[in-house]
């Protein structure tokens, strides 16, 4: 679906236009083969370099084609088939920008409900502020998973199968966003030499804050990968141990049962045995279990298998 915005430095909001105006902001959102053939007529440009757009597993670049301007990103979303990344695209000509997500972009709508002091005119500022959002967002769901991997540390002795499924999904949203940062530092990189965009001097005071902030959430995602996996470290080592706990317990109680077991076959065979003539038999072989019964309780026991 495409939509067209225009904004001036004193509208206080984002309007929906019909036309597209010189200095508008068109977005596409859940685009669609037939959209991106729209924007490549509009926008003059071979339709074979938007297709990338509506890749889901796009890397973070940025291209120059002729005068247009062509970045792909990547901003945290909601899970959908295994994604916790979406891909956003940036087009930046000398008539207007244009964003292309291939579906619903949270990013976007915010920026759409935010009142900002610029205008859709100002491209260079709404391609930075795009940016600015997007690096929020990965700073605020790295900060989620965080406080939710010092959860897990704390509960350590209670973990179990709903534990380990949460926290190998967020060892995935962290391998992901990783994934997503390190390029996008890169494109950051790209941008600031000056070679794709005309910077000025507040331009480069923000870029080098986003940079700042892209670095931070890589090594903030690293530091919680191996957080994640020193806990599935120290998990294996109870789940071992508590195997092992067990494996003694039952071993002990199978030992316990088994010497009662044996003195009743014994018994029970029609031969000459000890004291099948004695009255008090019964008595004494009942006597003879529940001693040996309670030495092998005292000495597992004592070993702590029990």
């Amino acid at each position: 679906m495409i939509t067209t915005y225009f904004k001036t430095i004193r509208d206080d909001s984002f309007k929906k236009i019909e036309d597209f105006r010189t200095g508008s902001w068109i977005h596409v959102s859940e685009a669609t083969s037939e959209d991106l053939e729209k924007i490549s007529t509009l926008a003059n440009l071979p339709i074979f370099e938007l297709k990338d757009s509506l890749d889901k597993y796009e890397i973070p670049r940025i291209e120059r084609l002729d005068e247009a301007i062509i970045l792909f990103t990547r901003h945290p979303q909601k899970e959908e088939h295994g994604l916790f990344t979406m891909t956003l695209t940036v087009i930046m000509t000398s008539t207007f920008i244009i964003t292309i997500t291939p579906s619903k972009s949270d990013v976007i709508d915010k920026i759409l409900l935010t009142n900002l002091t610029l205008g859709t005119t100002q491209k260079s500022k709404l391609l930075f502020h795009i940016l600015l959002r997007i690096t929020a967002n990965y700073t605020n769901r790295l900060k989620s998973v965080r406080n939710s991997v010092l959860e897990y540390t704390q509960t350590i002795k209670k973990v179990d199968n709903k534990t380990i499924i949460l926290l190998t999904k967020n060892e995935e949203i962290l391998s992901q966003d990783l994934n997503a940062l390190v390029p996008m530092r890169t494109l950051l990189d790209s941008i600031s030499s000056g070679r794709y965009v005309n910077l000025y001097e507040k331009d480069y005071d923000l870029l080098q804050d986003l940079m700042i902030a892209i670095k931070q959430s890589e090594d903030l995602c690293r530091v919680n990968i191996k957080s994640i996996r020193s806990l599935r470290d120290s998990y294996q080592i109870v789940f071992t141990n508590d195997v092992n706990k067990t494996i003694k317990m039952l071993t002990a109680i199978t030992i316990i049962f088994t010497v009662p077991t044996i003195i009743a076959s014994i018994y029970g065979m029609n031969v000459d045995l000890p004291l099948d003539k004695a009255p008090n038999a019964f008595w004494i072989i009942i006597s003879i279990i529940t001693l040996s019964s309670v030495v092998l309780l005292y000495i597992f026991a004592r070993k702590k298998w029990l």
